[in-house]
């Protein structure tokens, strides 16, 4: 079907693909805008997985403090090249997942981080949880694997539901990102300061 330029450029504006991929899409999903765009966005994450192994020694560090002065984030978010580090969108980036990290309290980046010392203590107590609820022993193993991924949800940054979009994950976002950067993105660290926080109060 013939596409129209408007149609084309108004779906480049919203997902940052190239003008090709836009036409593709719009002519696979019969010029429905929305369609195409979810179109893309699924051809993005795949094309973004493939760039997940690439080795990203750029990037940038960037602050957040909370209106208010009592919460302050440091993060760094790697990419592969200067170029990308330095565009607004990556700035952008930069500041959603630092109000992200002030707002949603993460412990860890993501799930491997957390220790198997931690896990299984959390499994035990989750298991006897279920066993005191009288939970017939047979479905206590899948309550703890439940309980388990609701636990890595509250934990692990990149499990955590996105605060500007709860309906995606914080690795969604990332991954959009390196899709439309067309570089593997990392967020490799962070610190969380909270004012007076670890400080015995009289």
């Amino acid at each position: 079907m013939e596409v129209s330029a408007n149609v084309v450029k108004e779906l480049r504006e919203k997902t940052g693909a190239g003008f090709m991929d836009c036409k593709k899409a719009l002519a696979e999903t019969g010029g429905d805008l929305e369609k195409a765009i979810d179109y893309l966005r699924q051809k993005g994450m795949a094309a973004a997985a493939k760039k997940a192994d690439r080795v990203v020694t750029d990037g940038a560090v960037g602050a957040y403090v909370h209106p208010g002065g009592k919460i302050g984030v440091l993060l760094e978010i790697n990419c592969q090249t200067d170029f990308v580090a330095r565009t607004g969108e990556f700035q952008a980036l930069l500041k959603d997942m630092a109000m992200q990290i002030a707002a949603a309290n993460p412990r860890f980046v993501r799930r491997e981080e957390v220790s198997g010392e931690e896990l299984e203590k959390e499994k035990a107590i989750y298991r006897q949880q279920a066993l005191e609820s009288g939970k017939p022993e047979k479905v206590v193993e899948k309550i703890i694997e439940g309980k388990i991924e609701h636990f890595f949800s509250e934990v692990c940054l990149m499990e955590q539901a996105f605060i500007k979009n709860p309906d995606q994950k914080v690795s969604d976002i990332v991954t959009e990102a390196a899709a439309r950067f067309g570089e593997n993105i990392q967020v490799r660290r962070f610190a969380r300061y909270h004012l007076g926080e670890g400080v015995a109060k009289a």
